[in-house]
């Protein structure tokens, strides 16, 4: 059996680059072809507006809106007259289909739509077992969930819909469910700007294993699919190219059971994997165990925010309580409940031997003492941490963040004992850098120019250093680095004209909202030294600014 986000595929589309995974308003298509996108998104959006005014949030309407595009590709499968149909029952069976669901109307339906969303979550392992575990209803007026069934879904043909026009529509759905900050939905959602540049200098090949640790809605891993498609697809035949759409040399891991599925539609949407083929998101801890003879290549991540790593226990009592996490893993260099920390200990360990890594992490990865010494030493000497990439706040959903970029290559020990690491290049994008989520967003362009100076596939020695002394561009040694305090690379040199000039052209709404972030952020900075005292705090939720 074939699988369905591969079973349009054809000669044709292996000469056809994927989708770029940028902003709608970036994505280097015709004016038509992003037209077509835009005016998708607006329908679906319509739809979300009126389940919204009845309770229910952006992220659980696309899960709503996942399983029911399922349901109806594969009836479009089923059915095409053109390709002459392709029988499919033991993927999804005749009393559990699309053409079972439409068949009925009101309560009928909705107890129907229960029991499909039941029976296609029993198959493990699976894309379609990840796509609807643990699925529910979330619709709870019938009337409105037969409006979807009927009126939405029922009338686009959505497997004659470009993959590019598919892929762009759910996404640009769950860029509107990450600016949702009562759901905390933006903790899963990385800026495609910034994962652009982050597949641009990583330059990932159709020889690479690629994974992504903490991998959300799975944009890093579009990303890099649809990279390997636009710059390698003419050097790949028919077979390689659906080889390589199959997913064999691409996975993810994900912690949330929700998020997962999203990751799992995303990427076939995307023309990735096959939907009755293994689930290229594996659902669990990332943390719990050391990678087990799958190593890749090629990692990406952003993993999520937050300082402590924890486990929610309830109690017999029925009490609830989030009890801090240690991993004890002989990989580990230190043991910490510090999450990014494991996360980049994780990522060490995941990379294969020469293979690389561009990771997000927030600054206290950089300076913090302790585990975060020893986690750093190590990252010196036994990889080579040749770039960091400051990032700028405002950027990012979640309130206060102030995060870096990390780009390291895994070595084989040298034979001198000597470090890995001989220079990092620093690139302050931060001062002097001003980026709200709605009046100024980060675009590529922004990043252009260190992309170019990064100058991916050329030797360090190629880059060339800002004569400037408040230039952006900085190398450091690894003498500077080892002998700074605690190993601190969290590494500032340049000065704000903005913050000093009182004449500043600024909008005071850009100053102000640099303000509320830069409290956020030292405000998580004095809650996590106060809890590591034993005081019982708490970060209030921060609302979008």
């Amino acid at each position: 059996m074939t699988a369905l986000a591969s079973d349009t595929a054809t000669a044709d589309d292996a000469a056809t680059p994927s989708s770029d995974n940028v902003p709608l308003t970036e994505t280097p298509k015709s004016k038509k072809a992003a037209a077509q996108t835009n005016t998708l998104v607006a329908k679906l959006w319509n739809y979300c507006n009126v389940l919204r005014d009845n309770g229910m949030s952006t992220i659980e309407y696309v899960e709503q809106l996942s399983y029911l595009l399922f349901l109806k590709m594969v009836d479009e499968i089923e059915n095409d007259e053109w390709g002459g149909g392709r029988d499919l029952s033991d993927l999804v069976p005749a009393d559990y289909n699309w053409k079972s669901l439409v068949s009925k109307r009101g309560p009928e339906l909705e107890a129907h739509y229960r029991a499909i969303l039941e029976h296609l979550g029993r198959k493990p392992h699976t894309t379609i077992g990840t796509i609807f575990a643990d699925a529910q209803n979330r619709i709870t007026k019938p009337a409105l969930l037969e409006k979807l069934v009927v009126e939405l879904i029922g009338r686009e043909e959505w497997t004659v819909t470009g993959t590019d026009l598919k892929g762009d529509a759910y996404e640009g759905l769950l860029a509107k469910g990450a600016s949702d900050t009562k759901t905390g939905a933006g903790q899963y959602f990385t800026p495609r700007a910034l994962i652009d540049a982050m597949v641009d200098v990583t330059r990932p090949g159709p020889e690479d294993t690629i994974t992504d640790p903490a991998c959300g809605t799975g944009g890093f891993l579009i990303a890099a699919h649809a990279y390997v498609t636009r710059h390698h697809v003419r050097d790949m035949d028919i077979d390689a190219r659906k080889a390589y759409d199959s997913g064999s040399k691409i996975w993810g891991n994900e912690l949330v059971t929700g998020t997962a599925r999203l990751a799992a539609m995303n990427m076939l949407l995307h023309g990735i994997g096959k939907s009755d083929g293994p689930s290229l998101i594996d659902v669990g801890d990332a943390l719990a165990e050391k990678p087990s003879g799958r190593h890749a290549s090629l990692v990406l991540a952003n993993p999520p925010f937050g300082r402590k790593s924890a486990i929610t226990v309830i109690g017999q009592d029925g009490e609830v309580e989030k009890e801090d996490v240690q991993y004890d893993r002989d990989d580990f260099t230190a043991t910490t409940t510090n999450k990014q920390l494991n996360f980049l200990q994780h990522i060490m360990s995941l990379t294969a031997v020469n293979g690389r890594a561009a990771v997000v992490l927030p600054d206290n990865v950089l300076f913090e003492g302790g585990a975060g010494e020893k986690v750093r030493r190590k990252l010196l000497d036994e990889f080579d941490l040749h770039t960091i990439l400051r990032l700028p706040t405002g950027i990012f959903y979640a309130g206060g963040v102030k995060a870096n970029v990390l780009f390291f290559d895994k070595k084989p020990p040298r034979a001198d004992g000597k470090p890995h690491t001989t220079v990092t290049w620093v690139y302050d994008f931060r001062t002097g850098q001003h980026f709200t989520m709605k009046q100024r967003p980060l675009t590529r362009a922004h990043l252009d120019d260190f992309v170019a100076r990064y100058k991916a596939g050329e030797p360090l020695t190629a880059r060339v250093a800002d004569e400037d002394e408040n230039g952006c561009w900085k190398p450091y040694t690894y003498e500077d680095l080892i002998g700074r305090d605690k190993v601190n690379l969290d590494i500032t040199w340049m000065k704000d004209p903005a913050l000093e000039d009182a004449d500043s052209d600024l909008e005071p709404e850009v100053i102000a909202e640099e303000i509320v972030r830069d409290l956020q952020s030292a405000l998580a900075e004095f809650t996590a030294i106060a809890k590591s005292l034993g005081a019982d705090v708490d970060v209030p939720e921060a609302e979008e600014v």
